[in-house]
């Protein structure tokens, strides 16, 4: 920094606030700080910078997802990072594929970079383990999933609601063979929409048939294999509810075309209105996910100590046509 003061003709303060993007410096005198910088090479070292104003933060925040491959995710690091730059703020991401030791590699590497805050989509373990780093001043917001063992502020979605309506959709049409293709049951918005599917049967008067639930799908040859030992049974489902987009894509590779089963599916997919037929799905904004779980982080490095608090956002049922076919089994 003395050595651009010196090439140009100012003092290393004023160096200092035009790198820094400071009102108040004259435009002439900008104009030859950027030209010292450039002829010099000269690049801002923050890590430094850091060690000796302690209390300023290091402008980073930290974003853990499942996998960032997936769709879903990615519009949700988008709306994260979109809300951080808006304030300045660079975003670490990175992927735990729900294994639990990877987030805690992923988490630690987080904190060892002194990120000012996280926003976690947690992993089935425990998290008792962030109470360190959040005694030490990192904020911690949970997104699409609370964290167990953790009071931090939590935006998720009415999953358990969103799979009512979808299987009461595919009742409605006169399916009562209703097959249900999950995720991980102990990942918590899996357990929350088999509980929704569960609940839409009870309302009817039907029982869970355990021979039509599969969970533990992910990938297509699994949700494939699924849909294989389902065509075995002696009495198949007519209607299939994915609980994921996924899975979804999963079952539209398995079911033919046109396809010989009704499909609703949670999540919607790119292009789905332009299936035949359409794709049916219960919508979730993964946009307004990363959005508001953004928010609430910067609203607590900026001092919000209030209690934390837990916001439940709806979905949207897009009905479209896939869950109207008729009763043919698979």
């Amino acid at each position: 920094m003395k050595d651009v003061a010196r090439v140009a003709g100012v003092s290393p303060m004023t160096v200092s606030r035009v790198v820094s993007g400071e009102a108040g410096v004259a435009p002439d005198t900008a104009a030859r700080v950027e030209q010292a910088v450039r002829r010099l090479g000269y690049q801002r070292n923050d890590n430094a910078r850091h060690l000796r104003q302690k209390d300023l933060g290091t402008s980073t925040i930290g974003l853990v997802v499942d996998d960032l491959a997936n769709p879903f995710y990615a519009l949700m690091a988008r709306s994260v990072e979109d809300e951080a730059h808006r304030r300045g703020y660079v975003v670490l991401v990175g992927s735990t594929n729900d294994e639990p030791r990877r987030e805690r590699e992923v988490i630690a590497a987080f904190t060892a970079r002194q990120v000012d805050g996280l926003i976690l989509v947690p992993t089935i373990g425990g998290h008792g383990f962030l109470k360190q780093p959040m005694r030490a001043g990192t904020r911690v917001v949970c997104v699409d999933r609370p964290a167990r063992g953790l009071a931090v502020d939590t935006v998720t979605v009415d999953n358990r609601a969103g799979a009512r309506r979808a299987v009461t959709h595919l009742l409605d049409h006169g399916h009562t063979r209703i097959a249900y293709l999950g995720d991980r049951y102990d990942i918590w918005t899996q357990a929350e929409r088999h509980a929704g599917y569960v609940a839409a049967l009870t309302d009817r008067g039907l029982p869970s048939d355990p021979a039509l639930v599969r969970h533990g799908l992910r990938s297509r040859e699994g949700t494939h294999a699924a849909l294989a030992e389902l065509r075995e049974l002696a009495d198949p489902p007519t209607a299939v509810f994915t609980s994921n987009d996924l899975i979804t894509l999963g079952v539209l590779d398995g079911v033919g075309h046109p396809p010989d089963v009704a499909v609703v599916g949670f999540d919607d997919l790119p292009l789905g209105e332009r299936l035949d037929p359409p794709l049916t799905v219960v919508s979730q904004d993964p946009v307004a996910l990363g959005g508001t779980a953004a928010n609430l982080l910067f609203s607590r490095i900026e001092g919000d100590s209030s209690a934390p608090r837990s916001v439940i956002l709806l979905t949207r049922f897009v009905e479209r046509g896939s869950g109207r076919l008729p009763g043919r089994n698979l």
